[in-house]
């Protein structure tokens, strides 16, 4: 066979296998049947709605804040006005301004059962028989009395103490019980913090008059003989009986006893109350 007969038959098988391969067609989506097709539908509309009323209620959020920008503003600009106004009156007139000032109202249920005393006042002693001054300071706990030759002793197995005033020549008292021994029982006995050192002191209980006022006071024991007074009333003595109207001295009249001078008397050593010391 000659060779162009070969090659035309080889070309010819060529194009005859070619035909007979099968082509492939590009990747589409499978086709939607009808159910699938209306939940999509319905998917992209709730989405859609979604989106509407977000975007509406942003709109509204917007408008609400705008309208009370807006009040503000109207606000501030009517204050202004006032205050213009008022500006514009204050500098037109030739007077003084007019200052109103609140007055304070008394407390009544404050002063309530309680008696009201001056910083100084001048107290009794009845169990001892003498009258003495004294400050009131609320600024101490505890009230103290003057007091030397502090001897502690025992009684009937209790402990005592026996003590003479520590006065002063210009303190004034009974005269003859000056000098006098006093024993009381020791009701405690406190620990004083000083520069010196610690101080240990016994504490009594006497009957203490002033004015309206009698009650039982404790008292530590010291000798006061270096400050004005040989009484110092505390705290625990004012404790719902009693308040000070640091204005005022002596509001009472001095107590009597047997020996001593009569109330009437008092005023020239009142006067004679230097009251420069510090407690």
């Amino acid at each position: 066979m000659r060779p162009g007969v070969v090659w035309l038959m080889a070309g010819l098988a060529v194009v005859v296998t070619g035909c007979a391969l099968p082509t492939s067609a590009p990747d589409e989506p499978p086709p939607l049947d009808e159910a699938a097709f209306n939940l999509r539908m319905d998917t992209l509309q709730a989405k859609l709605s979604q989106q509407c009323s977000e975007t509406t209620a942003l709109q509204q959020r917007q408008l609400d804040q705008q309208q009370t920008i807006t009040a503000d503003v109207r606000e501030v600009g009517s204050l202004l006005r006032h205050l213009r106004s008022d500006v514009q009156t204050i500098g037109t007139r030739n007077e003084e301004p007019l200052i109103i000032r609140e007055e304070c109202q008394a407390n009544d249920d404050i002063l309530e059962g309680k008696t009201l005393v001056g910083r100084n006042e001048w107290v009794g002693l009845p169990s001892i028989g003498t009258y003495l001054q004294a400050r009131i300071d609320s600024g101490a706990n505890t009230s103290s009395l003057s007091a030397r030759e502090i001897t502690p002793f025992e009684r009937d197995g209790e402990n005592w103490v026996r003590f003479k005033l520590a006065l002063n020549d210009d303190d004034v008292v009974v005269d003859h019980v000056r000098d006098e021994w006093i024993e009381a029982p020791v009701e405690r006995r406190v620990r004083i913090l000083q520069a010196s050192g610690d101080d240990l002191r016994p504490v009594i209980s006497l009957l203490l008059t002033l004015g309206p006022l009698r009650e039982n006071v404790e008292f530590t024991l010291n000798d006061r003989s270096h400050l004005e007074y040989p009484i110092l009333l505390g705290r625990r003595f004012l404790l719902d009986i009693a308040l000070i109207d640091v204005a005022e001295t002596y509001r009472f009249e001095r107590p009597e006893f047997p020996g001593g001078e009569s109330a009437d008397q008092a005023a020239e050593d009142e006067a004679a109350d230097t009251d420069d010391s510090e407690e």
